[in-house]
């Protein structure tokens, strides 16, 4: 994928939102090697978004690499926080992934599964503008929130 262009705008509103200023903050605590110490939000948050362009850069059959999963572990570790914020109850990201990108995530409150997906092609993980990332996100956290007020005596275990 080429990074030389940024395929966000940088008046976007999406920018400005919660889920993509913890994303952001999630990418930089991963970043043990100062990788993106000079680098601005949308700089971060970019690789995210893949355009038509962009996914067709990307091989149909292909392994990820480090820099995805940590994409995708980021963008999972901000869901668990964003079911935090809005239960009170520490939410934990698992993810179990083969080194073909197949597998799948679970979003753990106490003994509760709250987020269960089944990964493929995680070599092309990202969305298509900021606009669908918020509304998975918001889709993943309502269904988590819902679950965990219908099953709170076991998410508190």
């Amino acid at each position: 994928m080429t990074t030389g262009t940024l395929h966000i705008d940088i008046s976007d509103p999406g920018l400005s939102s919660e889920i993509v200023e913890e994303i952001v903050r999630q990418m930089r605590a991963i970043d043990t090697y100062g990788t993106y110490d000079n680098s601005d939000d949308v700089e971060i948050i970019d690789p995210f978004i893949l355009t038509k362009e962009r996914r067709r850069e990307i091989p149909i059959v292909g392994d990820p690499d480090e820099i995805t999963l940590a994409r995708l572990k980021a963008y999972y570790n901000a869901v668990s926080v964003m079911i935090e914020k809005r239960t009170g109850l520490m939410a934990a990201p698992v993810v179990n992934l083969s080194y073909e990108g197949f597998g799948h995530v679970f979003v753990v409150v106490g003994k509760l599964v709250t987020v269960d997906r089944t990964l493929r092609d995680v070599h092309r993980f990202g969305f298509a503008s900021l606009q669908d990332l918020q509304n998975e996100v918001d889709k993943l956290i309502d269904k988590a929130v819902v679950l965990i007020e219908a099953h709170r005596d076991v998410a508190t275990l």
